[in-house]
């Protein structure tokens, strides 16, 4: 069991219902859509086998792993899961919702970019949904929506800037719209990997 990783950092989660936790990202290769604001070089990586992956994370001393990329569900399988799992890991995914998700992760933030009502067929339940936003995005309809613990919206940054108006926009929505919540760049404002 191999994977083909651009890169492996530990530090906090940066955004979304668990910010602030400290955890080991295992970015992988590959993605299926070309995001505009997309900030993440994930064209280029090593292949690594799944032996190779945990002796480089141990040292990290965590047990919590984010898959990110990229589209992590490209190259993740149930037993590459299932493997982390036998060795004491905590699993996250970040996912576009484009494609089914391995069995056996014990948390699953969906970042749909585009064609969100297809999402729900292919993700029926989530732990937390988050939508990059722009000023004037639509709010997508929670009721096309997989079922999620947590709505966010999260304003695109520029050029890892905070877009005063695009904060203030998704402000103005959850302000109107309770059942969405905030989720920054933390990361980027506190200048960290």
């Amino acid at each position: 069991m191999s994977l083909n990783v651009n890169e492996i950092f530990y530090s906090l989660q940066g955004e979304g219902a668990r910010m602030g936790e400290a955890s080991i990202f295992i970015r992988l290769t590959k993605c299926n859509l070309s995001c505009d604001f997309c900030d993440t070089d994930f064209a280029h990586g090593k292949t690594m086998s799944v032996t190779e992956i945990l002796d480089e994370i141990r040292p990290f001393g965590c047990r919590r792993i984010v898959w990110t990329g990229g589209e992590p569900t490209l190259q993740l399988t149930d037993e590459i899961v299932a493997f982390f799992k036998k060795n004491g890991y905590f699993q996250a995914i970040e996912t576009n919702g484009t494609r089914e998700v391995p069995r056996g992760l014990d948390y699953i933030a969906c970042s749909p970019k585009s064609r969100f009502e297809t999402v729900k067929n292919v993700i029926p339940e989530v732990d937390e949904l988050r939508f990059p936003m722009r000023k004037g995005d639509a709010l997508p309809d929670v009721s096309t929506l997989p079922k999620a613990k947590r709505y966010l919206l999260s304003p695109v940054f520029d050029e890892q800037a905070i877009v005063r108006e695009n904060v203030e926009y998704c402000v103005g929505l959850i302000k109107k719209n309770w059942e969405w919540g905030l989720s920054l760049q933390m990361h980027k404002l506190i200048e960290i990997q």
